[in-house]
């Protein structure tokens, strides 16, 4: 069981406690195993300054190693010179601390930089056993050169396979956020789409009532105006919402993040279209979709968000004489659910601008780019494991459908 992150802070806290005390007590130990005072108190200096480099924040690091090191390798100079010389060897800790200098200045620091840190640990890690009295040297050149040397070598090829494992990282999560930052871009168009669809299909029918000599009254006037000023408002808002996360990428703004509350989503949408005018859109919710406290898997109610948005985009843009358009939206037993759009739309113009539209029943063929169009629906509803389909309503009509099957996932309602 994973603690809950109020409790994680005092946990890691206490954890570094113990390991800095056994730390400390290491040092000590060491320092006393020397057998004279001075000898004593620098040994313990030496490794504190080693330990402390690893833990000091990677901006200061170049210099706190280098300080280290220094110390280290004076001190291992100094010992040699001296008649008084620890009987066993000192500085386990200070050596496995000069030891992980050479992962981290390989792993954190520019390639000259590491260089040089790497090579003057190395050296400071050398000169360690010779603190060893004279008698013992050839031991130490035979026995214990070498397994510095080896041991220096695996820290080195482990900062180097954490820094290309670093290296990747980051550049899986700039290819994320790229990836985000598209999506958002991708949502941006169709937010925007939508709603400039509305202004002009009210513009539209403004001019062709003004252009047959049926002005509209005033109430009907300013009616139309309200609803071009209210569309307006919310391609803005939305435009300022995308670049607002452009510049800050993390979670998207509310209002390109449906929520998983599909029946309320789909009401705005509906009601929204049927604003606009004349044709008029209506929603049929099944009894599971009705009410708060029963919201779909995020995933798939976006995904049905974006189908019906897109849908009612394109009856505005490419329908003709149509006068009804009915959006419904179904689970069914087998774990899925089904959302379409219909419309009622008649007449040549219509049933030419929706058939070059979509290419094949399946979807594919269409506007290419994710997120254009019928190819970016079926794609997006392709990618959770549905299946989309766009054609003529039914043999010999000239209506046009969008149905969308989704996956329900672990859904309870």
């Amino acid at each position: 069981m994973i603690p809950p992150p109020a409790l994680r802070t005092p946990l890691r806290r206490v954890l570094v406690a113990v390991a800095a005390a056994a730390v400390l007590a290491l040092l000590l130990a060491e320092g006393a195993a020397t057998g004279y005072a001075p000898t004593a108190a620098a040994t313990v200096v030496a490794g504190a300054l080693c330990v402390g480099a690893l833990a000091v924040p990677v901006g200061r690091f170049p210099a706190a190693a280098a300080g280290a090191v220094a110390a280290s390798a004076t001190l291992s100079l100094v010992t040699m010179r001296l008649s008084h010389r620890p009987e066993v060897t000192p500085g386990a800790a200070e050596t496995a601390a000069l030891l992980l200098l050479v992962t981290r200045a390989v792993r954190r620091t520019r390639p000259a930089l590491a260089a040089c840190l790497v090579a003057a640990s190395s050296l400071a890690a050398a000169l360690l056993p010779l603190r060893l009295p004279r008698v013992e040297y050839d031991n130490v050149i035979q026995l214990g050169e070498p397994v510095i040397l080896f041991a220096l070598l695996l820290a080195f090829v482990l900062g180097l396979y954490l820094r290309l494992l670093d290296t990747f990282r980051t550049r899986e999560r700039e290819a994320d956020r790229q990836t985000q930052r598209l999506e958002y871009a991708r949502e941006l168009h169709d937010f925007v789409a939508h709603h400039v669809t509305a202004i002009v299909a009210q513009t539209k029918a403004v001019r062709y009532a003004t252009a047959q000599g049926h002005a509209p009254a005033a109430d009907d006037l300013d009616r139309m105006m309200a609803g071009i000023e209210r569309a307006g408002s919310q391609a803005i808002e939305s435009m300022r919402g995308m670049v607002s996360v452009l510049r800050a990428p993390g979670e998207g703004p509310a209002a390109v993040r449906p929520s998983g509350d599909l029946g309320g989503a789909l009401r705005a949408l509906t009601e929204e279209f049927t604003a606009a005018g004349p044709a008029t859109a209506v929603l049929l919710l099944a009894p599971e979709l009705r009410g708060a406290g029963h919201e779909l898997p995020p995933g798939p109610a976006t995904a049905a968000h974006r189908v019906v948005r897109e849908s009612l985009t394109n009856v505005r843009k490419h329908g003709a004489g149509v006068r009804r358009v009915t959006v419904e939206v179904r689970p069914s037993p087998e774990g899925t659910f089904t959302v379409s759009v219909t419309d009622d739309g008649r007449g040549p113009s219509h049933a030419a601008a929706r058939t070059a539209r979509p290419g094949p029943a399946d979807g594919t063929g269409t506007s290419a780019g994710s997120g254009f169009g019928l190819t970016g629906l079926a794609e997006r509803v392709g990618a959770l494991g549905g299946t989309f389909t766009a054609g003529p309503a039914g043999e010999g009509a000239a209506g046009w459908r969008v149905t969308a099957r989704l996956p329900l996932g672990s859904w309870e309602p």
